[in-house]
């Protein structure tokens, strides 16, 4: 597989399973989240290209190797967890670990997350481990492709992800069926891990040292969602525009705030973009051409450049947070097998994420409080409205 998630088919491949029936958004998302490999409307399969496997086996060989040195500790591969990271586990214990592990963090709780949503953790974790730095088994991702193909869906749960170990909740409830426990959602039917395991004739997987913590370590659950979020965010962005367009003619608004110019002066990428699509939209429109008696439009008319443009610049900078993200490794500890390194770090930390969201959060609100003040403008009986 190595997929590079840079922009395009993965816009509609996820695009179309999380729900919206064709693609309406900006230009840039035509481009956004791209050759993922598959597309899920087209129930295209994943499967891993040779570079990937190589990487795998070639990072799984040097983790074994080094283990043959019994005497030092790697944290969380023959170490225990946390405060525990001075406790060394024997030999004959690293598989009861790191299964230990996936058991013990599988303990989220609320609703489920939607088969959509779980679809999407299974690529981005697939995509993760791919990369060769995480120390997990071939056998290991091509179970978790064989659930991606199979539209296999882990029971995933809503709360439990504090961020600042990554998702250890959900990607333990993610990873627990490799094991044969926990449960999956096929074909609509909540199934037990096993009963699933056997209707596909799979053993269950062995967990080897380092895998556990392959598995829950990352982001996927927050990407997945940030993905979405992003997608919905697009759309709603473009959308907004159209509808401003239509309520400027409305109310008898003046082209002139979207005029080229005023933008040069300040030329904010979003600001030029949304003064640009305006001119084009409004072409010909006999409303916006005509003389009109007021001077200026109220703010919510006549800085919708400024303000819907700010948005989309966030946009921008929570998308490239984001394609950095889920084109990363996001375990730990990272494997550099070239190097001869094995080193524990913390790039499982959420708070990339965390501050992107938050802004696309704050971005958004605003879409929502400049329209509500041009449907004030518009019901409120004046320039001839009723």
């Amino acid at each position: 597989m190595r997929i590079n998630l840079t922009k395009k088919d993965l816009v509609n491949s996820v695009y179309m399973q999380l729900g919206f029936s064709k693609l309406v958004s900006e230009n840039l998302i035509e481009d956004f989240l791209s050759t993922i490999v598959t597309n899920i409307k087209h129930e295209k399969k994943l499967k891993l290209s040779k570079e990937a496997i190589q990487n795998i086996n070639k990072c799984k060989a040097y983790l074994d190797e080094k283990l043959e040195d019994a005497e030092k500790p790697f944290y969380g591969i023959n170490t225990g967890f946390g405060s525990l990271y001075d406790v060394k586990i024997s030999k004959k214990d690293l598989t009861k670990l790191q299964e230990n592990l996936v058991m013990s963090h599988a303990c989220g709780t609320g609703d489920r997350v939607p088969e959509s949503i779980v679809k999407v953790m299974l690529l981005l974790k697939i995509q993760s481990l791919s990369y060769g730095h995480s120390g997990v088994q071939l056998e290991t991702v091509n179970r978790l492709i064989d659930f991606f193909n199979n539209d296999i869906f882990p029971f995933v749960y809503t709360q439990g992800s504090l961020g600042a170990s990554g998702d250890l909740a959900p990607l333990a409830h993610l990873a627990l069926p490799l094991i044969g426990k926990g449960k999956v959602i096929h074909n609509k039917r909540e199934l037990t891990a096993g009963t699933i395991l056997n209707k596909f004739d799979w053993k269950p997987i062995k967990l080897e040292a380092k895998e556990g913590l392959a598995l829950l370590n990352g982001t996927q659950f927050m990407s997945a969602y940030g993905v979405y979020l992003l997608l919905m965010s697009h759309k709603t962005s473009y959308l907004a525009d159209v509808i401003a367009c239509i309520s400027l003619d409305a109310f008898d608004g003046r082209i002139e705030p979207f005029h080229d110019l005023v933008h040069q002066v300040r030329p904010h990428a979003g600001q030029v973009k949304v003064a640009k699509r305006f001119n084009e939209f409004l072409e010909g429109s006999e409303l916006i051409s005509r003389e009109k008696a007021h001077v200026q439009d109220p703010y919510s008319f006549r800085c919708i450049p400024q303000v819907h443009g700010a948005t989309k610049d966030t946009l921008d900078f929570v998308e490239q947070t984001i394609l950095t993200e889920i084109n990363a490794v996001t375990d730990n500890p990272n494997i550099f097998h070239e190097q001869d390194l094995i080193i524990s770090g913390g790039n499982f930390h959420g708070q990339p994420l965390a501050l992107a969201l938050d802004y696309l959060k704050i971005a958004m609100a605003e879409i929502g409080n400049i329209s509500e003040r041009r449907i004030f403008q518009l019901v409120s009986g004046l320039r001839g409205l009723p």
